[in-house]
């Protein structure tokens, strides 16, 4: 079973509150955050393939009273693969890498990603120590991924099975400095 990933973006980020910071990855988990409503503490990441969860990391480390949610599709966390191992040494208890996996590249016309050949993504975060780990297929299963989201204890990592589609886009902000400026301003730092 899959879900709908507009959906299941609006349920994560739906009541998020104020101490939720977001990083999305590239192409759809963007445009569906955006979607969900587009907010000041949403970190967009235009052209930085395969970064979403170093940056979530660094983040985590830098503001530990905060919880991050780095939420991502398959290919980039297929392109950034290194980083888990960087998390699961660190294990930041403010740190939720959530996968939104389709079996696709999305954004470079469908084509099959390693996960449909059997790369087992929840494994490899389990072997580079990740302690939470989540397989989510159902609505009930997003629910417990909700939950733990926003009573974040641990570092989290969930993998959501989507269904394949593409719904029309809705394209954040796309201004890298004022994209930056507005995050730090969010989190009470100087742009």
């Amino acid at each position: 079973m899959t879900l709908e990933r507009r959906a299941a973006m609006a349920t994560l980020l739906a009541g998020r509150g104020d101490d939720l910071l977001v990083i999305p990855g590239l192409g759809s988990t963007a445009w569906d955050a955006a979607a969900a409503g587009d907010n000041d503490q949403n970190f967009y990441l235009w052209g930085a393939m395969g970064g979403a969860a170093m940056i979530g990391l660094g983040l985590a480390l830098a503001q530990p009273s905060r919880r991050v949610a780095v939420i991502t599709g398959d290919g980039e966390m297929l392109m950034g693969l290194g980083a888990l191992a960087t998390i699961g040494t660190k294990c930041p208890p403010n740190l939720a890498i959530i996968v939104f996996d389709n079996g696709v590249y999305g954004e470079t016309g469908m084509q099959p990603s390693h996960t449909q050949a059997g790369v087992d993504l929840i494994g490899v975060a389990a072997a580079c120590g990740t302690p939470s780990r989540l397989d989510v297929r159902n609505e009930d299963e997003l629910g417990d991924l909700t939950g733990r989201l926003k009573n974040l204890r641990e570092t989290l990592f969930a993998c959501v099975q989507i269904a394949a589609d593409e719904p029309p886009r809705v394209l954040p902000l796309r201004d890298g400095v004022a994209l930056k400026q507005r995050f730090r301003a969010s989190i009470g730092l100087k742009p």
